[in-house]
């Protein structure tokens, strides 16, 4: 196998076309780099923490307008700002900016988290509340303190990782057992189905971990479903 063909593009400066692969790149500094992180955390907090109640949205930064998943989104945000939720996305395009797009349309707080990437990333003009993080991990506690519910719309890699964020702060009582949906029986299915063959059946997780996950494709239904849960 060819290194050079193979090895991860990893370099210690963000100069040259390595760029693209480095956004926060490991130099002596590191320790200066705690005080951003603190920023990133006290900027969060100061902002969102009025925000109540929430819901907190992911999938895809791909998907358009137009699309299935996209105008669903649209939609599942608009019908819970009208219920008087407000409504948190990562910010950017796709799925984001449908779920910022209902929000505002239903009246309610849009907050987009966005993230720097340099691909895909951009912010969507539909949050009326914005906050930019370089660090994943810093977002990703805004996505999850703040929210009191969790949709997960089609995505990817991105979209796993703040559902699994979700439930496996869940499973070990970190946090309340707020409820978990993913939108789309198509898309979350065979996923559904991996876990009771693979992690259950394995005994990797417990019978009743699959119940904090609820898996639904009707808006209305998803509404209902936090309203039941979570009260204005």
């Amino acid at each position: 196998m060819s290194q050079e063909n193979h090895s991860f593009p990893y370099r210690r400066n963000s100069h040259g076309p390595e760029k693209q692969y480095v956004i926060d790149a490991m130099t002596i500094g590191d320790s200066w780099r705690l005080f951003k992180i603190l920023a990133e955390f006290v900027d969060g907090f100061e902002l969102l923490g009025d925000l109540y109640p929430a819901v907190s949205i992911f999938g895809s930064a791909r998907v358009k307008p137009g699309d299935e998943t996209y105008e669903k989104t649209v939609v599942i945000a608009r019908k819970l700002a009208e219920a008087g939720y407000h409504i948190i996305t990562g910010g950017g395009p796709g799925v984001m900016e449908a779920g910022n797009k209902g929000a505002k349309e239903g009246g309610a707080k849009s907050v987009g988290l966005n993230i720097e990437l340099p691909l895909e990333q951009n912010p969507n003009p539909y949050a009326n509340v914005r906050l930019d993080f370089q660090y994943f991990f810093v977002r990703k506690v805004m996505f999850i303190k703040y929210a009191q519910a969790y949709i997960g719309m089609p995505g990817g890699f991105g979209t796993m990782d703040e559902v699994f964020e979700a439930l496996t702060l869940i499973q070990t009582r970190r946090i309340k057992p707020f409820p978990v949906i993913l939108v789309g029986k198509d898309f979350w299915g065979g996923l559904i189905e991996w876990i009771r063959s693979n992690l259950i059946c394995g005994g990797y997780i417990s019978p009743q971990d699959l119940d904090f996950l609820t898996l639904m494709d009707d808006p209305d239904e998803v509404v209902h479903s936090i309203k039941k849960y979570v009260i204005v």
